[in-house]
């Protein structure tokens, strides 16, 4: 098949080499890392076992042109150039699957795409972009994958086949709404907390930056579990967003969140991603992620305190972070 990715971050990267090595015909749409990975491929240090791939590349949608599928791992804070960049890859009948976290991705393309041909993917893996080309990937690696605003039929039947075929375990969802809540139960606590851990627990919970704070490291997940009251709040954080969910309809387990803290005690000292973004003075991806959640918990009548505070932190901290 002929796939396109766009994004090739530590994600795109990882899901497209797994895809290539597997024999498709993997095309990266890539911008600053172009000339290193068309002459260097993709190099991913796995505890699955490493592996070297040389997918083709491109610097622009149009030089790939109509793919069959195409992988879509860019950050939320670039999705306004999402109908520019898939465009010129889309036929008549190409599948795309938006490997992104946060609510409303789907919906945003499937206006300008229409929605049959809009899946969803939620990527459960503990991945680093060490360098240009180079992907540390680190645990886990399977995909939840759903179609937009209905139940999966041939189609995400059988780009679960495609995933499989490339080592990806695969799972799909009869629900991909609830499916992306239930990532956001791990997404909220340890990518808002892991930055907001930089302004301190205080600040973190009354949601304030004092004039001219100084600021610490940011948290890896170790740090925020080995510490009582990050765990604790890490698990309010957890219970709102189940809260919420539950309010608007989903069916999610409570028991979720215990769960999530017993997997990520298993990762050990994990630099989550928003952490990397804040760290390189990059926006993070605050509307998909934690202030759309927030409005449709409120929406659905449930304030969310914590979740509230963490919201307003976050956003002192990217406009302080990015001047």
């Amino acid at each position: 098949m002929k796939i396109g990715v766009v994004g090739c971050g530590a994600l795109g990267s990882y899901y497209g080499a797994r895809l290539c090595r597997a024999g498709e015909a993997v095309h990266f749409l890539l911008r600053s890392d172009h000339e290193t990975v068309r002459r260097q491929g993709v190099q991913i240090e796995s505890v699955d076992g490493d592996f070297h791939v040389h997918p083709h590349c491109a610097r622009t949608s149009e030089e790939i042109g109509t793919c069959d599928v195409v992988l879509i791992a860019l950050k939320t804070t670039a999705n306004d150039q999402l109908p520019r960049l898939v465009t010129p890859l889309a036929g008549s009948d190409t599948a795309f699957v938006i490997l992104q976290n946060g609510l409303g991705n789907e919906s945003q393309l499937a206006a300008a795409l229409g929605p049959e041909r809009i899946f969803g993917g939620l990527c459960f893996v503990c991945l680093n972009r060490v360098a240009p080309g180079l992907i540390r990937h680190t645990a886990y690696g399977f995909v939840v994958l759903g179609e937009h605003q209905r139940p999966p039929g041939p189609r995400a039947q059988a780009l679960s086949r495609l995933l499989e075929r490339a080592g990806v375990p695969c799972q799909l969802t009869g629900n991909l709404e609830q499916a992306r809540w239930e990532k956001l139960i791990w997404n909220i606590p340890f990518n808002g907390l892991g930055v907001a851990g930089a302004a301190g627990y205080d600040a973190v919970v009354r949601g304030r930056l004092e004039p001219n704070q100084s600021l610490g490291p940011c948290l890896t997940t170790d740090i925020l579990l080995g510490d009582p009251k990050w765990e604790s709040l890490a698990r309010d954080l957890m219970n709102e967003v189940i809260v919420a969910a539950r309010a608007r309809g989903l069916p999610v387990n409570e028991e979720l969140a215990e769960r999530n803290l017993a997997r990520t005690r298993t990762m050990a000292a994990y630099k989550a991603s928003t952490l990397i973004d804040f760290e390189r003075h990059q926006p993070l991806e605050l509307d998909r992620v934690f202030l759309e959640p927030l409005r449709q918990a409120q929406q659905a009548g449930v304030a969310a305190p914590r979740l509230a505070a963490l919201c307003a932190i976050l956003q002192q901290l990217e406009e302080r972070n990015c001047r």
